[in-house]
């Protein structure tokens, strides 16, 4: 759902969506909230140029806004640790210009927790994109490595993108179909 136009009152920064680069968008910027998902907002311009707006900066849009990107995850509470805490952080993060997470779009394919011998886990993730040119593929690596070393437990995460298989449609989930609306 789309939300209504609104204009900035100060500068923030951002990211251009499909390429990745750093951006300041001015303060009077007039932007439309495309979509509020894994803690960070994504808005179009008048022009239709989509950026993203990480959660820290979220409030520039109104406290509305800077509720919904919240990412607090009540399902995850501390103690032991357990890989579907690992699935369920990866349920959090969103490529910004799709509204389906990146586990039911099938980008996650391998995600294996080791203990280590000093104590907690080493997480790793191999992970691809829609598309090898994809300006959002280290900003979405970085997601997932962050939002997984926040897990209680977790002493390391490396994450790798890799491109063999190469990604298609076969590899989303009936969930990701429904919602993009293509069942």
């Amino acid at each position: 759902m789309r939300g209504a136009m609104t204009v900035i009152e100060r500068d923030v920064d951002a990211m251009l969506i499909p390429s990745g680069d750093k951006v300041l968008l001015p303060a009077g910027s007039e932007l439309t909230v495309v979509q509020t998902l894994g803690g960070n907002v994504t808005v179009q311009d008048p022009y239709g140029q989509l950026f993203r707006i990480d959660e820290k900066n979220a409030e520039v849009l109104g406290e509305e806004y800077a509720a919904k990107a919240k990412t607090t995850d009540e399902s995850v509470t501390p103690g032991e640790f357990h890989e579907e805490q690992v699935w369920e952080q990866l349920r959090t993060v969103y490529d910004p210009e799709i509204p389906v997470n990146i586990v039911e779009l099938g980008l996650v394919y391998t995600c294996k927790a080791t203990p280590l011998d000093e104590g907690g886990q080493r997480v790793d993730i191999e992970m691809t994109l829609t598309a090898p040119g994809c300006g959002m593929g280290q900003v979405l690596v970085e997601d997932v490595r962050s939002k997984v070393s926040s897990l209680p437990g977790v002493k390391e995460a490396h994450v790798e993108l890799v491109w063999e298989p190469q990604w298609d449609q076969s590899r989303m989930s009936d969930v990701a179909r429904l919602q993009l609306g293509w069942m």
